[in-house]
């Protein structure tokens, strides 16, 4: 299964040349499912449809547990990597490929776990969830939100982890602000409102609001404990004797458990406001992706009590994002978990060490007799 998951390429970006559908992963899940008695779903994406979502359910009931990942990998450099990205390698007690730690092993070991255990034993559903374009726009989570499908009361999703559960991440927003001006030439600044000092105003504004928003959020339960804000690019102007008409900024931020998207955009827009009211200059800020809220699974839930105890691991925090919020909307409790390491994502010669096959495996056995057996 791990082989045939490499060799089918399913990449998403956000830009067209390089973004590819899911359906080749989908198609090979469904038909292993299917042949197992899972019934199976594939859900094609409202606006995409040439991607879909899998969901694939054995038993019935309340309750239940949720084995999730995402289909799609990132692009790669081919001129970095000593294997071959799409062909399953085995060398130095690893496996490498693309895609192999983040995430497309968790399906595979999902359904081994599945096997051992006959289809009449399950008391409560065990359902295999595969989303498309969690690398991208999210767009497979936040189908899966309109739909308000799959429920159940856990969720664990296979992102690299290194085997210990997370219960807790930041979330993200990315944002432009456009400076808007009014060009002229420079040897009389009053024929022209400069947008370049304008973007000096925005650049300072934003770094004294990342001081703010770090004074006024701390949570030492993250490795970086504060909320964080990243300067990603800045340009603007064309010749040195010609006053800039238009600029512009696109940043990051990583806002803590219990900061909300809407609030900080709303007090983005009341600074720039502001700044609007001094100068001749216009601001306006533009969303580049609609956002990740943060996950907060409560620590005293049975799902994170439980892999604590079945991975010897206590849970933790981490600063990248994942679709768990979306699942958690969705009423069930989230943790992340899988047997890959975040190092490897997104590298060349992604690799899953060998040596974490068995205990993911033990550990997802043990769950769904936990939930879905018992």
């Amino acid at each position: 299964m791990l082989g045939k998951l490499i060799a089918a390429p399913s990449i998403s970006s956000v830009s067209p040349e390089f973004d590819q559908s899911n359906r080749s992963v989908i198609d090979l899940l469904a038909n292993w499912l299917d042949a197992l008695g899972f019934a199976v779903e594939i859900l094609p994406l409202p606006q995409q449809p040439h991607k879909a979502n899998l969901i694939a359910t054995l038993g019935q009931g309340p309750g239940g547990l949720v084995l999730a990942g995402h289909t799609d990998t990132v692009p790669f450099d081919h001129e970095q990597w000593q294997y071959d990205p799409f062909k399953l390698t085995e060398a130095d007690n690893r496996f490498y490929g693309l895609g192999i730690a983040d995430m497309k092993n968790f399906f595979a070991l999902a359904i081994e776990a599945a096997c051992s255990f006959e289809a009449q034993a399950y008391q409560h559903p065990l359902i295999l969830l595969a989303t498309a374009d969690e690398e991208s726009s999210m767009d497979g989570a936040k189908a899966l939100v309109e739909l308000g499908r799959p429920k159940a009361r856990y969720a664990v999703i296979g992102e690299p982890t290194g085997l210990k559960p997370v219960h807790l991440h930041k979330g993200i927003i990315m944002e432009a602000v456009h400076i808007h001006g009014h060009a002229g030439h420079s040897s009389n600044p009053a024929l022209g409102a400069n947008a370049l000092e304008g973007l000096h105003q925005v650049l300072g504004m934003l770094l004294n609001w990342r001081d703010e928003l770090q004074q006024k959020n701390l949570d030492r339960r993250f490795a970086v404990p504060v909320p964080t804000l990243n300067l990603g690019l800045v340009s603007g102007g064309d010749n040195p004797n010609r006053i800039c008409a238009h600029s512009q900024v696109h940043f990051d931020l990583r806002m803590l458990p219990g900061m909300h998207l809407d609030l900080l955009r709303q007090e983005l827009d009341d600074q720039l406001r502001t700044l609007g009211h001094r100068t001749k200059l216009r601001f306006s800020r533009q969303s580049l992706c609609d956002g990740t809220p943060p996950l907060h699974t409560p620590a005293d839930s049975p799902l994170v009590e439980t892999l604590e105890k079945l991975t010897g691991y206590g849970s933790e925090a981490v600063a990248f994002c994942t679709e768990g919020p979306y699942l958690n909307s969705l009423g069930m409790d989230t943790v992340i978990m899988g047997p890959g390491d975040i190092a490897q994502a997104h590298q060349p010669d992604e690799y899953l060490a060998l040596e974490r096959i068995n205990p993911t495996l033990e550990v997802l056995k043990a769950l769904i007799n936990r939930f879905c057996i018992e």
